[in-house]
């Protein structure tokens, strides 16, 4: 059975229950991971900085970048380049601002602690970026989606390599799912294209 016809039988709610169950093992991974591969548990505190200023330099600003680009894209290239099997348009079509506000955060908060707080810390930020890209299996038939999520991996991934702080990585990541689940719970991406 194919992905899209997959989707399309799923409700919002299960499409969203799925959703929160893959970001709660990710979530979970980077817990237990860090306890094995970091010397000590504290080394969490470490990992995350309040400096507002860099957080809205490095986290904010690259994060409207990223989604100016992609409306540029969305622009120029077909529609169906962007057509992610109908995850996104499904997840986010019927929600309020507050839901996606929250997916959004959700999902930059788990998938941030697993790809740069534990990967990236132990293993490096070549090794942590792919395997971000390659997470997001959904995309490899659609070298358009792939090779963009592959950049603003490599480039979340450098974001954290200048600050060492997941709060930029997990701001420039919310800002990024955030913004593109209102372009498409508006439709914007319709106007767009």
């Amino acid at each position: 059975m194919s992905q899209k016809k997959l989707i399309d039988q799923m409700s919002d709610e299960q499409l969203q229950q799925s959703l929160f169950m893959s970001q709660f093992i990710l979530f979970s991974l980077a817990v237990v991971l860090s306890i094995f591969l970091f010397d000590h548990f504290t080394k969490w505190f470490d990992l995350f900085s309040l400096n507002i200023r860099e957080i809205i330099y490095y986290g904010c600003l690259p994060g409207l970048l990223i989604v100016l680009i992609d409306i540029v894209l969305m622009y120029f290239l077909p529609k169906e380049y962007f057509d992610d099997g109908g995850i996104n348009q499904k997840i986010f079509t019927n929600r309020s601002v507050t839901s996606i506000f929250m997916i959004a955060l959700i999902v930059a908060v788990s998938e941030e602690l697993l790809f740069r707080g534990v990967i990236q810390t132990v293993f490096g930020y070549v090794i942590a970026s792919t395997i971000f890209a390659f997470v997001h299996f959904r995309y490899l038939q659609k070298p358009v989606l792939f090779i963009s999520v592959l950049l603003i991996s490599f480039y979340i991934g450098y974001l954290y390599e200048l600050t060492n702080n997941l709060l930029v990585t997990i701001t420039a990541h919310f800002v990024v799912d955030f913004l593109l689940g209102l372009i498409i719970r508006y439709k914007i991406d319709e106007v767009i294209a």
